[in-house]
Formats: C-alpha cells, sequence, structure tokens
C-alpha cells in the first residue's frame, strides 16, 4: 500500500483542479451531468461501503492516501480533502470532496470498522474506486449497497 500514499497530491494538484473546474463551469451549465442505468435516469449512483475487519482505521495521512487513489481510480476531478481524528480511539472521519461528489469515511478502529459513502455523478463509475479502497484498507468482510439518486423523469 506504500504506493497509494506516494499518490498523494501536492497543492499544485489542487490549484489545477480548481483551474480545471472554474474552466468547465461555463460548459457545465450545457452538460448533463445525470446518468444512465437501465434506460431510467438519476443524479447519481451513490455506494455505501462497510468494511469489517479492516485496517490501517487510524493512519489518516494513509486513509487521505486511498481516498484520493479511489477517487482516480473513477475518474473522478478531485477539489479538496479534509480528516479529522478522534481520541482516544483514534477513529477518522473524512471526505475527499469531488467536483461529481464525494467519498466519504468513518472509521471505528477498536471494531475494525469502516462505514465509507462512494457518490458520484456524470461519467464517474464509484464502483471502480471499490477495488482501490479494498486492497487498502483489506476488509475481512465487506458489504456494498448500491442506491440509485434522484430519478429524473422523462
Amino acid at each position: 500500500m506504500d504506493e497509494l500514499v506516494g499518490q498523494h497530491p501536492r497543492r499544485g494538484e489542487f490549484e489545477a483542479a480548481d483551474a480545471a473546474s472554474e474552466a468547465g463551469r461555463g460548459q457545465a451549465a450545457e452538460k448533463d451531468w445525470c446518468i444512465e442505468l437501465e434506460g431510467e435516469r438519476y443524479a447519481g449512483l451513490h455506494l455505501l461501503v462497510e468494511f469489517w475487519d479492516a485496517k490501517h482505521l487510524d493512519d489518516v495521512e494513509f486513509i487521505e492516501a486511498t481516498l484520493i487513489a479511489g477517487a482516480r481510480a473513477a475518474n473522478a476531478t478531485l477539489l479538496e480533502t479534509k480528516f479529522h481524528k478522534f481520541s482516544p480511539n483514534g477513529g477518522v472521519t473524512g471526505v475527499a470532496l469531488l467536483a461529481e461528489s464525494h467519498i466519504s469515511i468513518h472509521t471505528w478502529p477498536e471494531h475494525a470498522y469502516a462505514a465509507i459513502d462512494v457518490f458520484m455523478c456524470g461519467a464517474c463509475n464509484p464502483h471502480d474506486a471499490v477495488p482501490v479502497l479494498e486492497r487498502g484498507f483489506e476488509p475481512g468482510r465487506s458489504e456494498i449497497m448500491e442506491h440509485r439518486r434522484g430519478k429524473i423523469e422523462p
């Protein structure tokens, strides 16, 4: 998993994402960011990911790097990240804010459990983030629930 830590973005990458986001705002009004699944349109696809017997749940830098790598795997645009470590148990809460929505996490290291949300719209596929998250947190058991958000009526 050291390769994930090595992928941690530098400030310039955040600035490049901000510039790309600003440049795309004029096009965003014209582009339809909805997704189509089985002939129906939705605002986005939301995965609720639960990991049990997981590792690295008290390591803020590792968690941040893993969420960023997951966003990249899903072809999402990272805007910024924010994380907080709790004491005394060392749990972490955090979010990778994406132009296409977010990947968020809350961990309970004392129970080896992590709750992760992966919500995306547009051309991103949140399912592509899951294998990266699994490699990073190495859960003994996992559950993934998919929710189609905001059905768009014709």
